[in-house]
């Protein structure tokens, strides 16, 4: 995945003030401007922690704006954007050809932003000490050609393999059987469809034999300032693109991994926007694409689409 580093706007989907849709040419009883009014927004549920540190900054840095966040799956979303009854969508795909020619019979012009990138991670079981897998592993697990922890690890004794997503909805099941399927469903015999991404979390923490799919920016340790921990309630795996999985040849969906290519399920995330009027959705959109949004999203522990990022190797030394 070519990854072009430039500021834009995250994934995110926002409902006018007042039930009025966003895209009529004239204020159609909107009030709100560039820096102040209300407007309430929508974003796909697995991006909320990126989105609630983005909102409460540009509530900061603006107080007469106020944004309400309403999170969702990212069917709804797209249908909300498709129906004009939003301004700006976030979420992990860009538009199609047709939804573009739908827009254009609309008299709309959307604009597709890629705003940054996080990992499609996997977790499991705080207690499950086998935390390296293969892609190609992955790849069974999901289609149901692997259903017992013993054909992925030999002489394991956690059973079946419980897979679980945020909902069947989400952006997160999208990734899956579009770019690691290859487009072919999951058929894993198992599967839990948690409500939340949270739900996820909680599921894997209390049962051995679940591997949860998530979002990484679900995962980071806010206690650690380098971003190079997560939640300790859980194992996050390291995945491999070789035959064989080892501590050595595994990574986990730190930025550093995302950025070089080693961690292979990383995701685009994008802003879709309908805003003629250049309002308070269009503000909040280009506050995210700019210098401090794309930090905030550094800061997150994801990777944004724009900005110099160095990775520099340092030799520590034991005394």
């Amino acid at each position: 995945m070519k990854k072009t580093f430039s500021y834009t706007v995250l994934s995110l989907l926002v409902v006018c003030f007042s039930f009025t849709s966003c895209v009529k040419k004239n204020r159609g009883g909107r009030t709100d401007t560039k820096t102040s009014g209300t407007i309430a927004f929508y974003a796909d549920e697995s991006f909320s922690p990126i989105v609630e540190e983005l909102r409460e900054q540009f509530e900061f840095q603006y107080p007469q704006a106020h944004l309400q966040a309403n999170y969702t799956d990212e069917i709804e979303g797209l249908n909300k954007i498709k129906d004009l009854k939003t301004c700006l969508l976030i979420t992990s795909r860009g538009l199609t050809e047709p939804e573009m020619a739908y827009f254009r019979t609309k008299k709309q012009i959307p604009v597709v932003m890629p705003i940054g990138y996080d990992g499609l991670a996997l977790i499991v079981n705080k207690n499950n000490t086998d935390t390296c897998i293969t892609v190609s592993d992955v790849k069974r697990i999901l289609s149901g050609s692997a259903r017992d922890w013993s054909e992925i690890y030999p002489g394991s004794k956690r059973g079946m393999i419980d897979v679980v997503f945020d909902n069947k909805r989400s952006a997160t099941l999208h990734y899956v059987v579009d770019s690691i399927l290859g487009g072919k469903p999951i058929d894993s015999p198992n599967i839990v469809a948690a409500k939340t991404s949270k739900d996820v979390i909680e599921y894997v923490d209390k049962t051995p034999n679940a591997i949860g799919v998530i979002g990484s920016n679900w995962l980071n340790d806010r206690r650690d300032t380098t971003n190079t921990t997560f939640k300790k309630n859980i194992h996050v795996m390291k995945v491999t693109k070789l035959d064989k999985a080892t501590p050595q040849n595994s990574w986990k969906p730190y930025q550093g991994y995302l950025l070089d290519g080693r961690y292979p399920f990383v995701r685009t995330l994008y802003a879709i926007a309908i805003d003629p009027q250049r309002a308070l959705p269009w503000s909040f959109a280009n506050f995210i694409a700019g210098p401090k949004g794309q930090m905030i999203i550094f800061k997150s522990g994801l990777l944004p689409y724009r900005g110099e990022i160095n990775i520099r190797t340092v030799n520590v030394k034991k005394q």
